[in-house]
């Protein structure tokens, strides 16, 4: 469900007032994470490193209240449900957008995040859900990052989650984690947490 909130009435009542207007409200932080027992886990259970790593996310978003609250076209927005979007490259060789209901459930997850995606890959087509707070990822696999800063457009102000690359050595694999928020969402301090909490349910797991 989605419904308008009044600004001055939510805990992001300063935050609304000084970053809405802004022509740059975004913020981005970037973490180097542990994701050895990702690695681990997904050859062991045969599920998809970026789909474990969707959940993880989803996992962590939906622990903390910030995520649950966006602004959107001037007006401030609760939802009571998240979802994650993911980037599918498409059978004619292009890309869609697929949102993804988060469950709590791993194996729920998991059928959801391979149906969708197949389906999207297929029809070419994208999915959005209106009544849920996305979290929007991108995973670049292919090409090891440091960083990456998504483009910002007012018609898309949700928190987005990107990775290239993960790093293997002889006793860990990392992978540089960014992190961009909207400022009315969320400060830095509930965006370093975040990054910190994704990295507990990542060890986790």
């Amino acid at each position: 469900m989605k419904i308008e909130i009044q600004p001055q009435e939510s805990k992001r009542a300063e935050a609304f007032s000084l970053w809405t207007t802004s022509p740059m409200p975004m913020v981005t932080l970037v973490k180097t994470m542990n994701i050895e027992n990702l690695l681990k886990f997904s050859r062991k259970s045969s599920m998809k490193l970026t789909m474990l790593m969707c959940w993880c996310i989803g996992k962590t978003a939906s622990k903390m209240e910030e995520f649950f609250v966006l602004p959107e076209k001037g007006k401030l927005f609760r939802y009571d449900r998240i979802a994650i979007n993911v980037i599918v490259t498409n059978r004619n060789g292009g890309i869609n957008s697929c949102d993804i209901p988060f469950s709590d459930d791993l194996k729920r997850f998991n059928q959801d995040y391979l149906e969708l995606t197949s389906k999207t890959a297929n029809d070419c087509e994208s999915s959005f859900f209106e009544d849920h707070m996305v979290v929007g990822t991108s995973a670049m696999p292919q090409t090891e990052l440091d960083c990456i800063v998504n483009q910002y457009t007012d018609l898309f102000c949700n928190p987005m989650v990107m990775w290239g690359k993960y790093r293997k050595t002889l006793f860990k694999t990392t992978l540089p984690v960014s992190f961009q928020f909207h400022h009315v969402q969320m400060d830095g301090g509930h965006g370093a947490r975040f990054l910190d909490e994704l990295q507990k349910t990542i060890n986790a797991l």
